[in-house]
């Protein structure tokens, strides 16, 4: 078996607000279908988002409704990442930190969620 692509979908019931924010932050473009928007990246399709009008976001980190799942976004600048996320909508979730595992070394990373309110990292090192 070969598996010829591999995307990521979020669920949101607001689907313009949630593919506008992904599209922004990775520096791509939306293409949209009434319940359906495509994130397309350098001609590449690497993220949907699906129309759900009941959709009940995460609470992260240990919520009655708990994330299943999260990306982890590896960037040059954490600082950056994070104002780029807050001006498309995102919110931070929690400020940069070491990683338990690795205390002294030079990984940080700081937990934001998208406008629907999926969790993910920024991480730098």
């Amino acid at each position: 078996m070969k598996i010829s692509r591999r995307v990521v979908v979020f669920d949101a019931s607001d689907i313009e607000a949630e593919s506008s924010f992904w599209a922004g932050l990775l520096g791509g473009t939306v293409h949209r279908d009434d319940e359906w928007h495509s994130i397309v990246v350098d001609g590449e399709w690497v993220m949907g988002v699906q129309l759900a009008p009941n959709h009940v976001a995460p609470d992260w980190p240990t919520g009655p409704q708990q994330q299943q799942v999260h990306i982890d976004l590896h960037v040059d600048d954490l600082a950056a990442a994070g104002r780029r996320a807050t001006e498309l909508g995102g919110r931070q979730l929690q400020a940069p930190r070491r990683p338990a595992d690795n205390p002294d070394g030079d990984e940080m990373y700081a937990v934001y969620a998208s406008p629907a309110g999926h969790p993910f990292c920024f991480g730098v090192h």
